[in-house]
């Protein structure tokens, strides 16, 4: 498990977006960076900055998951045929806790993680606590009974915040989810812009 290095909305405030679209967030108010030389006037930033500050935003959207982590994911995808950008979000959207998030079993990525971990999900009904773990085409992801009504899971599932995308197969009573099929770049409901192809050029540089 990554530590969680700084908490969510301090991403949300360091990137100056709203990552996640949560109603909460601080950028929501003040759309500035943290810290007392956050609202200096920005100066322009390089290629190699834009290409930066689009893999920490994507790494960071994810859990901040750790450097290594995210290399590593990135090296799968460009080993794979294909486009590297496409390879590099199917692989991120199969990782199970962000399949645990899309299906709203919980109400964010960080949450999704420790959920994960404390053993609260089934991987075709066989205990996974991994967050890292790849989930495959056809794979049902459930929520285990003794964990269903926790307070947690209820009120994320009855959240209108974000809806549940066309790759995840929900069945809200049964507190299951169907990864249907890897998806392409633009299926997966990011509330910014994403920019792998610098994530992809940052890597490759």
């Amino acid at each position: 498990m990554s530590k969680r290095q700084s908490a969510k909305y301090k991403i949300d405030r360091r990137m100056g977006e709203n990552i996640w679209g949560r109603p909460k967030s601080p950028i929501n108010s003040r759309a500035y960076g943290p810290g007392q030389h956050g609202q200096r006037r920005k100066s322009k930033v390089s290629d190699f900055g834009l290409q930066l500050r689009a893999k920490q935003k994507l790494k960071g959207y994810y859990g901040n998951l750790t450097e290594k982590q995210f290399s590593r994911t990135y090296e799968e995808a460009a080993r794979r045929k294909g486009n590297t950008s496409e390879n590099l979000i199917g692989l991120l959207e199969a990782r199970l806790d962000a399949v645990v998030y899309r299906a709203k079993f919980v109400p964010t990525v960080f949450a999704a993680r420790q959920f994960v971990n404390h053993g609260h999900v089934l991987v075709n009904g066989k205990r996974v606590n991994i967050a890292s773990y790849r989930v495959k085409v056809g794979d049902v992801v459930t929520v285990r009974e003794r964990s269903r009504n926790m307070a947690l899971v209820l009120e994320a599932l009855q959240s209108s915040e974000r809806d549940t995308p066309d790759y995840i197969e929900l069945d809200p009573k049964a507190m299951t989810a169907k990864f249907v099929r890897v998806p392409e770049f633009s299926e997966v409901p990011y509330p910014v812009k994403m920019e792998p192809n610098l994530v992809i050029e940052f890597y490759a540089s």
